[in-house]
């Protein structure tokens, strides 16, 4: 009996590591979650990183504008710059959330790296981010002239991604 107790520990462990490894097998990594496809964007109010009072998401939407949620601390986000930096020179809105970072250390990753940001807006807690279903940075948002979501792209913009982006924004 004493056995049989001891082996129970052992006995959920195993079964525990049966379904963490059904679900990873049948869980699909490249699955993004795009629950604002076609919905408006939030309206929650953000401040500029520059100083201002905050004012809501939406207000930065002039015509096809990029939203892309970074922080100084993501890798990805440093990789990500030099696409970011192209459209900004293609003539491209591209607005950026400072997702969960503090403005200090924001400051000091765009002045290393450039800013590739019209606007900088900064999203301390972490609100914003929920409302448009972020799930870890970098997270890329094509908003049309009517202040919709067309596309999201999860991860670091690749060249080739951000071409796909320009290329539907100019269809917008």
């Amino acid at each position: 009996m004493k056995r049989a107790i001891a082996l129970l520990p052992l006995g959920v462990l195993a079964v525990l590591a049966v379904l963490f490894a059904t679900y990873g097998l049948h869980h699909d990594p490249h699955v993004n979650p795009t629950a604002l496809i076609g919905k408006p964007l939030p309206t929650r109010a953000l401040s500029p990183l520059d100083g201002g009072p905050a004012t809501p998401l939406t207000a930065q939407v002039q015509g096809p504008t990029i939203i892309n949620a970074f922080a100084s601390w993501c890798a990805p986000c440093a990789e990500e710059n030099p696409a970011l930096l192209a459209m900004k020179a293609e003539g491209a809105r591209v607005i950026g959330v400072a997702y969960k970072d503090d403005p200090a250390k924001t400051r000091e990753f765009l002045g290393r790296l450039g800013n590739p940001f019209t606007t900088v807006l900064i999203d301390r807690d972490g609100r914003a981010g929920v409302d448009l279903g972020i799930s870890g940075v970098p997270e890329t948002f094509l908003v049309g002239r009517d202040g919709k979501v067309a596309a999201k792209h999860v991860g670091p913009l690749e060249p080739k991604d951000a071409e796909a982006l320009l290329e539907q924004a100019g269809r917008l």
